[in-house]
């Protein structure tokens, strides 16, 4: 696809209850509009595709990437259809033969915008309607079976039937899967958007470039690549760094805050998570406070033209 509009629908919906659930990702596909390029790793804001998409289902209790094993940010379970490119529903069958929760999650690796909202928000669409799947539909209004929630046993029990019809699964399109089953749709033009074209690969940069998207985008890649599972609250230390900057020097602002991680690191040997990042922004931005109230209190005790032995308090 190439179709791309603003965000509008993401997070918006309530997102339900975390319910123990298993996904199943499809990373293993010929990419053939991009040139047969391995598209799963891909770098979107420096982090490969596959990586971006397994951090949207980081809350699932299995993981299963049907693809050839390569490193990725987060540890996973592999799998590969028999023989390998027999296409998404051999893929998906494959898959589900290592999951044992339901419901279970479906994606493709091409999904740059995707987040735990979005999932969430599937997985409560497949709750509230009692239906056998809920899955993302794009601007047009197509379905994406591959950003979906489903009941594991009804897509056994189809995938099983449909084995048996065609003696096998290999080569069977996604829609002789999904005709069979009652699905529920959720619009969403962002999480849906998936990467198909090098068109597609440049729209995704840029938009992750824009002003509202840039810094969370640059704190994922960072814990990404620093192997760092830990959300804080941004705000916090940017408040920090900007009483650093202002009440001491432009300099102690990144160093302030390099010294409140590594004091939350060491607060009760690391296992403190977010709360000692929160303590030790607190005590620093306390200080820096301090340090701004004490230099403001020394201009205004000198004299306008006061010298080291003018001042009013010198002896």
């Amino acid at each position: 696809m190439t179709e791309f509009r603003p965000p509008g629908a993401q997070g918006a919906a309530d997102p339900g209850d975390d319910a123990a659930y298993d996904a199943v990702v499809l990373a293993g596909g010929g990419a053939r509009r991009l040139g047969g390029v391995d598209k799963p790793g891909v770098r979107v804001g420096g982090r490969a595709l596959l990586d971006r998409v397994l951090a949207a289902c980081a809350g699932a209790r299995t993981t299963v990437v049907v693809a050839d094993p390569r490193p990725t940010a987060r540890p996973v379970t592999w799998a590969r259809e028999e023989p390998p490119g027999g296409g998404p529903v051999a893929a998906l069958d494959a898959g589900l033969r290592h999951t044992t929760a339901d419901p279970v999650v479906v994606l493709s690796a091409d999904l740059p915008f995707l987040d735990e909202g979005t999932v969430r928000r599937l997985l409560a669409a497949l709750r509230a309607s009692g239906s056998d799947g809920a899955l993302l539909t794009d601007p047009g209004g197509r379905d994406q079976p591959l950003v979906a929630a489903y009941r594991a046993p009804t897509l056994r029990r189809v995938l099983k039937a449909l084995a048996e019809e065609h003696d096998g699964l290999t080569g069977l399109p996604l829609r002789r899967l999904t005709g069979a089953l009652e699905l529920t749709r959720v619009p969403d033009p962002v999480a849906s958007f998936d990467c198909d074209t090098w068109d597609d690969i440049a729209t995704a940069r840029a938009r992750i470039r824009e002003h509202g998207h840039v810094l969370d985008e640059w704190i994922s890649a960072v814990k990404d690549e620093l192997g760092i599972d830990l959300d804080v609250d941004t705000k916090v230390l940017l408040d920090l760094a900007r009483d650093a900057a202002h009440g001491v020097a432009r300099p102690a602002a990144p160093l302030t805050t390099f010294l409140v991680g590594y004091a939350a690191a060491q607060a009760r040997g690391g296992e403190a998570g977010p709360e000692a990042v929160a303590e030790a922004s607190r005590k620093a931005a306390a200080l820096a406070l301090r340090w701004a109230e004490e230099a403001a209190a020394a201009k205004s005790d000198a004299a306008p033209d006061a010298t080291p032995d003018t001042r009013p308090d010198a002896e």
